[in-house]
């Protein structure tokens, strides 16, 4: 079993001295140094990279520059996918995001991991545990999502989250660690419909 091979099964792997890995991670950086150096008006070109290099896309998504990932090929996004600002990518193991998901500022999806034991971690040994997403998901700005997560269909993560542990459908959940804070509601759009009431005294 080769080490990229380990990675995937989610086991442990050697991910400092393995040559494929190594050529593989230095591929997806100079990938990504080549994105950021596109215009943002060059949309075209942007989307033909990403399309190209990612596992899956949409027919429509935008990611916004910066953006850093290793192991694009690891990648798949859905339909109207969106990132803005700083999205970095750590793909030693699959992603896996849905249709209509959006990540504000400074988001991360870390799927590798280094262990506790320090003698294996000091050699370079990493696991890696994928990560899947649902549909129709905000992910709020500044939130780190961890290896081993799954997020359900229409979640909102709240901005500043750290996500340890899985989050069922059709909630709001945010905190560090991540924690449902309550089921998501029509009347959780009223407010918006009313416009801004300024703020309250206290």
């Amino acid at each position: 079993m080769t080490e990229w091979e380990k990675a995937e099964a989610g086991l442990l792997y050697d991910a400092k001295y393995d040559p494929d890995l190594d050529r593989g991670r230095k591929a997806s950086q100079e990938l990504s140094f080549d994105y950021n150096a596109l215009r943002p008006s060059q949309i075209k070109e942007r989307e033909e990279m990403v399309r190209k290099h990612f596992k899956k896309t949409g027919k429509k998504f935008l990611i916004e520059q910066p953006f850093r990932c290793d192991f694009w090929e690891r990648v798949s996004v859905g339909e109207n996918f969106y990132s803005n600002y700083n999205f970095v990518v750590l793909a030693g193991n699959t992603i896996d995001i849905g249709d209509n998901v959006m990540f504000a500022p400074d988001c991360g999806l870390y799927a590798a991991g280094h262990p506790f034991d320090v003698e294996l971690r000091n050699s370079g040994i990493e696991y890696a545990w994928p990560i899947r997403i649902g549909n129709n998901v905000w992910i709020g700005g500044g939130t780190k999502i961890i290896g081993g997560v799954s997020i359900g269909d229409d979640v909102i993560i709240a901005a500043g989250s750290v996500v340890i542990r899985d989050i069922p459908s059709g909630v709001l959940a945010g905190g560090n660690p991540c924690k449902v804070i309550r089921k998501l509601t029509p009347e959780d759009d009223e407010k918006y419909k009313k416009g801004f009431q300024g703020f309250s005294e206290g």
